[in-house]
């Protein structure tokens, strides 16, 4: 299958590239994640043809629902209950009053402007509500933006794509998208925030054992062999395993935080990798007709107005009354970055055949190329904002 080999090769060149532009990267409107959405967009079908991946290939399914599995596990990972507790409250507003009223005003824009129906407008609402803060690097991982914003939008974009899933699947079954009913699928969502939870408790209590403690050298992957067997147990009995995942992650974070610390680095970057490369083949799939011949010029507007109105206008309604300075809350508002998670909702709409399927796949990837080549942009940017008078964290 000479489809295989061709991506193998591009991504490793581009990852290659990747780190070897990566400190500059930091310092710049320079994007890893630019470069990998790019090269897949050259590579593709509709440029070079050196990579020539379609919707229906295989490939793209189990690449997009591994990716998945191991962000939102790493996503839970690094929100157990003690960091909830500890500064909760701007994370809390931006997550149950921002995120829903991110999905509104998408949902509203999505029917007055690009002409929707109604369940069609809700399920684009839930795929893009999502934010992903790779592509604003420059903000979360600078000391000089204040760390009451970092924690915000880490603890936020860890969390957003957890429970925006559970509203996508849901509306994928009203609207026909999948081949289960709804009693079905709350089974499976269930069943997977069972095994979530179950597993990981079992595991670290088993590990705590005299007689079975892990060696130091081998600690890291406790927590890997405790998300492979969370997947491979969905996997056998038809739970959810993206919910699994988030709900593993969360528990390891709270019931093992050593564990966490230890999974921390080796995790981010296994998560890394899995991201470029879906980038990569979402790049793959998008074509100069797909961009400029078939959206219409209301669609274009529509992803325009997703970037610059939905996120904002939902948490300038969330930070009333709260005394977050202006300038971190102009920063919170614009860097609502549509990131991995949209990428594969998008992908599942578009392999689901619910109700215009296809034109939901348009506009989700026209506004997730738009938000990167925004947002990757800007962060370094705005982040320098912040350097000559940090607030101090409380």
């Amino acid at each position: 299958m000479r489809m295989i080999p061709m991506l193998t090769l591009a991504f490793a060149v581009l990852l290659v590239l990747g780190v070897l532009i990566s400190e500059r990267a930091s310092r710049t409107v320079l994007s890893t994640a630019v470069l990998f959405l790019l090269g897949g967009f050259v590579l593709g079908q509709g440029m070079l043809g050196f990579v020539p991946i379609q919707p229906g290939d295989p490939v793209v399914g189990v690449l997009a629902q591994l990716a998945l599995f191991s962000v939102l596990f790493t996503d839970g990972m690094k929100v157990g209950l003690s960091d909830l507790r500890s500064a909760w409250r701007l994370p809390g507003r931006a997550l149950l009053l921002g995120l829903p009223l991110t999905l509104l005003v998408t949902a509203l824009l999505a029917h007055y402007i690009a002409g929707l129906p109604w369940l069609p407008c809700f399920l684009l609402g839930a795929v893009l509500a999502p934010t992903d803060p790779v592509f604003a690097a420059a903000i979360v991982g600078r000391k000089e933006v204040p760390g009451r914003l970092r924690h915000l939008l880490n603890v936020e974009s860890g969390l957003n794509d957890g429970l925006a899933l559970p509203v996508v699947l849901v509306l994928l079954a009203l609207g026909g998208g999948t081949d289960v009913g709804i009693g079905v699928l709350a089974e499976e969502i269930a069943l997977g925030l069972l095994i979530g939870v179950l597993v990981p408790l079992i595991v670290i209590w088993l590990e705590r054992l005299p007689f079975l403690l892990a060696t130091k050298g081998l600690q890291p992957l406790v927590a890997v062999s405790i998300g492979l067997l969370v997947l491979a147990i969905c996997l056998v009995t038809g739970a959810n395993l993206f919910l699994a995942a988030f709900s593993a992650g969360i528990t390891v974070a709270t019931a093992g935080p050593g564990f966490r610390e230890e999974f921390e680095q080796f995790g981010e970057l296994v998560s890394e990798l899995l991201k470029l490369a879906a980038i990569l083949v979402f790049g793959a799939l998008i074509t100069p007709t797909f961009l400029f011949g078939e959206i219409a010029w209301t669609g274009w507007v529509f992803a325009i107005l997703a970037i610059v109105a939905a996120r904002p206008l939902a948490l300038l309604v969330s930070f009333l009354g709260t005394r977050l300075p202006a300038k971190e809350q102009l920063a919170a508002m614009w860097f609502g970055p549509k990131g991995f998670a949209s990428v594969v909702y998008g992908l599942l709409v578009l392999e689901s055949g619910v109700q215009r399927s296809d034109e939901l796949f348009h506009l989700v990837a026209l506004v997730i190329v738009l938000s990167i080549l925004a947002h990757s942009s800007t962060d370094v940017i705005v982040a320098r904002q912040f350097e000559n008078h940090p607030p101090p964290t409380p």
